[in-house]
């Protein structure tokens, strides 16, 4: 041992987790005293996994998982930095080749302990990214029955500080870089601060203490048996006291006596800064993960090497940053330090040079440095020599194969599923969200919305490594894992639309093992359900996957037949469900309308329907270019669909019993279709606008004809004669009914675009006669000639002959079928 004066018996380096502080002071006093065994707090379990860190592959900030065996979402985390005194400590012992063990209470009692207190509803949530048995050090805040005490906030508080981090880090984290003599000093006075705390506070808050010192302590009196007094221990500070005091060998066995166990296995898995910071629920976390670890990375002037790097990214953005900026920087931040009676510049310094000097006051690139580095996206890395459940090698595998690296910072991915590479993604992320593994998350495309392209936002979190764990009951490997699942899903399905949604994601995901099994409940579930609702829920996910399965070549037959059939059900049940339907029943049955019509008519774009068969699978017909219907299925194929789709909607338009806003929309969606003429569609609209109409009626009519945000603010503006009968209605609404539609009115025009609104403002401001006549026209729409120019129209050609890849030998007519 070295000949610095410290206490006799063993070494007891209390420390605040994450402290980079504390971290360097440990490295100086495992180098001072050279001991022959280091003990850490930790689980014991993790003994075997000690020699991974030495790894070169290993990259901190990296965590101990411990997961019970048979419930895989049952686990915790021991987190470590490179600047966590204990990382510090594990990586001393392996570089002077001295024995390192974990001394706290084993992971199998930690989880069913959790496990126990949980069922008690003492202690809820299934998992806990604290340490074991929420032990906080100096600083950390943890999560209990009652209210701990905070050591950090107390001795601030004694020593006059109202902030305890600014005063931990005066205190600790910035002293010992000129070099102390005494490198023992820092621990006897945290020991003794720590000592006083718990003569005043005892254990409050902190039940499962005694246990877990108890344990500490035989371990600590076993190594004192092999090595003698030569032991160093690096443990929170606020165990140094109970591991200093007297205590029977018979006292610390039987408060250990009788603990539940859980059968456990134990890895290394990848951590985060985010997750380390405390803004993540974190009970032992830190403000700064970022900022501390520059402190403990750099090695000297460390403000002048913080504010280069914050210049840096600020460059990276854009940002006019010069060296002088940094040099004002710097010196602001120094003369804050003198005046706030700092030993140096801390976070708060630098960060309020940053805002005045290189932020010029602004808090918007700010928040951008607080987000990169004052916290930081770092992602640590574990070698495939650890641990990990054989999904867990599969899935590194297929990440490696994809070239498909996880990252913690979030990040946009455009896939073209025409590629193959970016089709295995896409088939790899899909799998992933079947098993619960949420990497990525599906958003909408900024650029084409074609079904060849897919947008994922992706985003690796720690607990994900938790998700596979679990996932790992399903299967070796990704692909089977999911296929599993699948078939699971469909046949615990209790909802038609589940199933159908089902498989719609077993085409997306890649899995045609697991259809068959979707398949045949889908089938058996259609024939049961009578629930038009259900049934007209469930039909558009089935023509999404008619879709999918033709952009990723896969044989979807099988699903057209389903789709088909699923659509004559709803087309026979829809009339009926629509009589006699209150407000919200009807509104909700409107969308069910919506869905089923975007359904058919793509049904009808896939060149599926009936009598398709599964021979045409693959086939990437429109609906202008689909097999014409045989005379003996004169109303088969997607034409015939389309065809009975408009007959259902020319029903419900013609009924009474139907509430006006399912009335409205049906005319409004043949009006679309071409099925209706203005005139025709004008006539039932000034129907339903008569005087005999109550007004709610008519005001329900017309929210179903131009709400809804379909371009109905448009057809208004260009269709003066419906505008006219609208506006007519309206001003002749009497005044003690207009209090009661006017709601229904407001909601319908207020989707529309500011543009629309203003546009049909000025047309009802002009009047009804200036609407039809322009100056110097008889009539027709302002802005619009009596007939089509010709030449304009031809204009066009060349430009969607580009667009569609034609060459110059299409003629007219051919051009313009391809465009539709």
């Amino acid at each position: 041992m070295s000949d610095t004066a410290r206490r006799p018996g063993p070494l007891l380096l209390g420390v605040r987790h994450h402290g980079p502080g504390s971290a360097r002071a440990v490295r100086a006093a495992l180098a001072a005293a050279r001991p022959k065994a280091v003990l850490i707090e930790g689980p014991p379990e993790a003994d075997a996994l000690i020699p991974l860190a030495a790894d070169p592959r290993m990259r901190p900030p990296v965590a101990l998982l411990a997961h019970a065996v048979d419930e895989p979402g049952r686990s915790a985390f021991w987190p470590f930095a490179d600047f966590s005194p204990e990382w510090v400590a594990v990586r001393w012992a392996l570089e002077h080749e001295v024995p390192a063990r974990f001394i706290d209470l084993p992971a199998t009692h930690t989880l069913a302990l959790r496990k126990a207190a949980e069922e008690a509803a003492a202690f809820p949530g299934a998992e806990s990214e604290e340490p074991a048995g929420d032990e906080p050090g100096p600083g950390e805040r943890g999560a209990g029955p009652r209210v701990r005490v905070d050591p950090l906030g107390a001795l601030a508080e004694a020593a006059g500080h109202d902030d305890p981090e600014r005063w931990w880090e005066d205190v600790v984290e910035h002293r010992g870089r000129a070099g102390e003599r005494d490198v023992f000093a820092p621990f006897a006075a945290v020991e003794e601060a720590m000592t006083a705390l718990r003569e005043r506070y005892g254990d409050e808050g902190r039940d499962r203490d005694p246990v877990r010192e108890a344990h500490m302590r035989i371990r600590l009196r076993a190594a004192q048996r092999e090595f003698g007094d030569e032991v160093a221990v690096v443990c929170g500070a606020w165990h140094v006291p109970a591991l200093r005091a007297r205590s029977s060998v018979a006292a610390d066995r039987e408060l250990l006596r009788g603990l539940p166990r859980l059968r456990t296995d134990m890895t290394w898995v990848p951590w985060t800064n985010r997750r380390l910071a405390r803004a993540s629920g974190y009970g032992a976390g830190i403000d700064s993960p970022g900022w501390y670890g520059h402190l403990f990375r750099a090695p000297d002037r460390p403000v002048e090497r913080w504010l280069t790097t914050v210049a840096g990214l600020l460059r990276e953005e854009d940002r006019i940053v010069s060296t002088a900026h940094v040099i004002e920087a710097v010196r602001l931040a120094e003369t804050l330090a003198v005046m706030r009676g700092r030993p140096l510049p801390g976070l708060g310094e630098t960060t309020d040079a940053v805002r005045a000097v290189l932020c010029e006051g602004s808090d918007v690139p700010l928040a951008l440095v607080h987000d990169r580095l004052v916290v930081g996206d770092a992602l640590g890395e574990v070698p495939e020599a650890a641990p990990a459940v054989p999904l867990q090698r599969d899935l590194a595998r297929e990440q490696r194969r994809l070239r498909l690296k996880p990252e913690a910072l979030e990040r946009e991915v455009d896939l073209d599923l025409r590629k193959e590479t970016d089709a295995g993604r896409s088939r790899l992320l899909h799998r992933l969200r079947l098993l619960g593994v949420g990497w990525g998350e599906q958003v909408r495309s900024r650029g084409s919305r074609g079904t060849f392209r897919e947008t994922w936002r992706l985003c690796w979190e720690p607990e994900l490594s938790v998700r596979v764990a679990e996932a790992g009951v399903w299967g070796t490997t990704v692909h089977g894992a999911a296929t599993a699942r699948a078939e699971a899903d469909a046949v615990g399905a209790t909802a038609l639309a589940e199933v159908t949604a089902l498989a719609e994601h077993c085409l997306l995901a890649g899995l045609p093992e697991a259809l068959p099994v979707v398949m045949r409940t889908l089938a058996d579930r259609a024939a049961l359900d009578t629930d038009v609702g259900r049934l007209a829920q469930a039909l558009p996910a089935l023509v999404r996957s008619l879709r999918y399965g033709d952009v990723r070549g896969t044989d979807v037959g099988a699903l057209a037949e389903v789709a088909e059939g699923l659509a004559e059900r709803v087309f026979v049940g829809l009339p009926p469900a629509c009589a006699a339907l209150d407000a919200d029943a009807a509104e909700e049955m409107r969308g069910h309308v919506d869905a089923v019509h975007t359904a058919v008519g793509l049904l009808g774009e896939t060149g599926l329907g009936a009598g398709a068969g599964a021979g045409m699978g693959k086939g990437k017909g429109t609906a202008t270019g689909a097999p014409a219907a045989t005379a003996a299925g004169a109303d088969s194929g997607p034409r015939g669909l389309r065809r009975r789709w408009r007959a259902v909607l020319r029903t419900l338009c013609g009924r009474d019993s139907v509430p006006g806003v399912l009335r409205g929309r049906a005319v409004r969606l043949l009006l679309d279709e071409g099925e209706l003429g203005p005139a025709e569609a004008a006539r039932l609209m000034g129907l339903v606008l008569s005087p005999g109409t109550p007004p709610s009626d008519a005001a329900a009519w017309i929210e179903g004809f131009v709400g809804g945000g379909g371009g109905g603010g448009m057809l208004l503006v260009h269709d003066e004669r419906l505008l006219g009968l609208v506006d007519a209605w309206l001003t002749g609404v009497p005044a003690e009914a207009f209090t009661d539609v006017l709601p229904l009115l407001r909601r319908t025009f207020s989707v529309y675009e500011p543009g629309v609104r203003r546009t049909i403002g000025e047309l009802v401001r002009r009047g009804p006669g200036d609407r039809l006549r322009g100056p110097g026209r008889t009539g027709g729409t302002p802005g619009f000639g009596a007939d089509t120019d010709a030449g304009r129209a031809d204009a066009v050609l060349p430009v969607l002959r580009l667009l569609l890849g034609l060459d110059d030998t299409t003629s007219d007519d051919d051009l313009v079928g391809a465009g539709r």
